[in-house]
C-alpha cells in the first residue's frame, strides 16, 4: 500500500468507534471496504474477512486499536520487534491491534486478483506491548499548528518560477462517530495539509532553494503524521 492512503487510519477510527459502542462491526467493516474494496486477512489456514478477524479479536477482549504511520529514521507508532518495525515502515503506515498480554501488528497491501479484483489484504505481525511515546491532541494540534507557521514562512522564501495551481484531492473521509470535536478538526487539517505535501515539487527551483524547502516539508510532514496519529487515538481517552 502507498502511504498515501488512509486505510490503516480508516480500520483504526472506525475499529475503535466500534470498540466503543457508536457503531456495529458492520458499519465499520463497511467503512472501511469502501475506502479500499475487499479486505481479507491472512491467515495460517487461508486468508480470512476482516470482519470475521475482527470479532474474534473482540472475543479473545482486544481493547484498542492503534496507528503508526512511520517513516525510516522516524517509527512513529511502533514497539517492535524488528520483523514487525521493517514491514511498517516498509508499508508507511500499520495498525495495531491491542489485545490482553499481547499486540498484533496488521500491514496492509494491495490485493489485485485478475482485471476486475482490487482490495487489500492484510498481514499480521507480533508486535510489541509497550506503549509508544506519542503527544497528546492538545501537543499535536499546537505542533502542527508551529509546523504550519514555520513552513508557509520558510516557503514564502523560496521563489521560482509559477507553478499554477494544481488540483489537490484530500485522501480522507473523516472520523467515525464518537470522537471528540477537537480530534475532528486536527484530522482533518491535517488531510488538508498532507495532500498539500503530495504535490509539493522541485520544477525550476535551485539546489539550495530545494533544501530549504524541502526541511520546510519534512518538519511539516512530521507533525501532519503525528496530528493524524493522535486524533485518531483519542476516542480510546474516553472509553
Amino acid at each position: 500500500m502507498h502511504p498515501d492512503s488512509p486505510i490503516s487510519a480508516t480500520l483504526v477510527c472506525w475499529g475503535n468507534a466500534w470498540l466503543a459502542g457508536q457503531v456495529g462491526l458492520d458499519e465499520a467493516a463497511d467503512r472501511v471496504e469502501r475506502q479500499a474494496g475487499p479486505q481479507l486477512v491472512a491467515g495460517d489456514t487461508g486468508d480470512l474477512p476482516l470482519r470475521g478477524f475482527l470479532a474474534d479479536l473482540r472475543i479473545e477482549g482486544m481493547k484498542s486499536l492503534r496507528l503508526a504511520l512511520p517513516i525510516a529514521g522516524d517509527p512513529l507508532g511502533l514497539t517492535g520487534p524488528p520483523p514487525f518495525n521493517s514491514a511498517a515502515i516498509e508499508a508507511g503506515q500499520a495498525a495495531i491491534a491491542v489485545l490482553p498480554g499481547r499486540c498484533l501488528g496488521l500491514i496492509p497491501m494491495r490485493d489485485r486478483r485478475g482485471s476486475s479484483y482490487a482490495g487489500v489484504r492484510w498481514s499480521v505481525l507480533g508486535a510489541g506491548t509497550t506503549t509508544p511515546d506519542l503527544p497528546s491532541l492538545a501537543e499535536a494540534e499546537h505542533g502542527l499548528t508551529l509546523a504550519m507557521r514555520e513552513a508557509t514562512d520558510a516557503l514564502l522564501g523560496v521563489e521560482g518560477p509559477a507553478q499554477g495551481h494544481r488540483r489537490v484531492k484530500i485522501v480522507s473521509d473523516g472520523l467515525a462517530p464518537g470522537y471528540p470535536a477537537r480530534a475532528h478538526r486536527v484530522a482533518a487539517l491535517a488531510a488538508r495539509l498532507d495532500a498539500v505535501l503530495r504535490v509539493a515539487d522541485d520544477r525550476g527551483l535551485t539546489s539550495g532553494q530545494i533544501t530549504a524547502r524541502d526541511h520546510a516539508l519534512r518538519d511539516l510532514d512530521r507533525a501532519v503524521r503525528r496530528a493524524r496519529v493522535a486524533a485518531h487515538h483519542a476516542i480510546t481517552e474516553f472509553v
